[in-house]
């Protein structure tokens, strides 16, 4: 029986998405990384090419990365892919799951919805009701809606006093209409990655922050490692990941006074987190879940 014929979407070049190609290469002989701004939909005649492959003539496509950075045209880039899922490509995760985590607000009101604690949170257009925001917070992180590892993310703080407070206000503002504000929180050094696959947990790494930086991000100089997650953790990940219907995803979570609350879940999980944090290859055990579901 011949070997299925896998793609993966990413960056190419980026280690991830390399990785996962690679680990696709490994288990089929087949490898093919699709940059989505090559990607051309037919919608007259149902396919999707890359160059010169037709996409729908794939046994799977998985989704590494689809932008190197978030914004509303990541959401047509997926769009595109539902093509696929019509022509019986199987694509992981599913596209209606990757959409709704893309913008950060769905994600939230999602987590929201179901009951998941989340950070103290407000969302206006409102320039007073965003000051107002910032006076009940003391200190506020302004969000873009579409952003990862805390790019565009702004702090706010009323000890800047009212003047410096309005003038950061009006220029998040202009670049975000809608304005995402959450209360800073008073973590303890680190916020946690929790690993899913299939909806199975396979293990938490914590990022820590470096001294003097306000986020745990490691491009503010945070680095990676092991973390021991109680089971109400795991419980309370197991929860928000499964609102999604991800095959694999990170729930983001951090440890607060007022007990652990989610910051997010990922719509395509960290890859490099899992490795240097517990030692986990996330792109191996990927492509062997792939190969599973598909049936090879």
């Amino acid at each position: 029986m011949a070997k299925p014929r896998i793609g993966v979407v990413g960056i190419p070049g980026k280690w991830s998405t390399e990785a996962l190609a690679d680990a696709v290469e490994a288990a089929t002989g087949f490898r093919l990384v699709i940059d989505m701004a090559d990607v051309y939909a037919q919608l007259d005649t149902g396919n999707l090419y890359y160059h010169d492959w037709n996409l729908t003539q794939l046994d799977a496509l998985v989704v590494k990365k689809i932008n190197q950075v978030y914004s509303p045209d990541v959401l047509d880039r997926l769009e595109m892919l539902r093509m696929l899922e019509r022509a019986g490509v199987r694509v992981f995760s599913p596209v209606e799951s990757m959409i709704r985590l893309i913008d950060r607000l769905s994600c939230t009101m999602s987590l929201y919805n179901a009951g998941i604690p989340i950070p103290e949170t407000r969302v206006t257009e409102n320039l007073a009701s965003a000051t107002s925001a910032v006076w009940d917070f003391e200190s506020a992180v302004f969000k873009p809606l579409y952003s990862t590892k805390a790019r565009g993310m702004t702090l706010i703080d009323t000890h800047d006093g009212p003047a410096k407070m309005q003038e950061q206000i009006e220029a998040f503002q202009k670049e975000n209409p809608v304005m995402y504000i959450q209360k800073k929180l008073h973590l303890p050094g680190q916020d946690l990655g929790m690993v899913f696959l299939g909806g199975e947990y396979l293990g938490t790494y914590a990022r820590v922050g470096r001294a003097g930086a306000w986020n745990t991000t490691i491009l503010s100089g945070g680095h990676y490692t092991g973390h021991e997650a109680s089971e109400e953790l795991v419980e309370l990940a197991t929860k928000a990941q499964a609102i999604f219907g991800l095959d694999f995803t990170t729930v983001d979570v951090a440890k607060t006074e007022r007990g652990p609350v989610v910051f997010e879940v990922s719509a395509f999980g960290g890859f490099h987190g899992a490795l240097k944090g517990i030692g986990i290859d996330a792109a191996a055990l990927y492509t062997d879940y792939i190969l599973k579901e598909i049936g090879s």
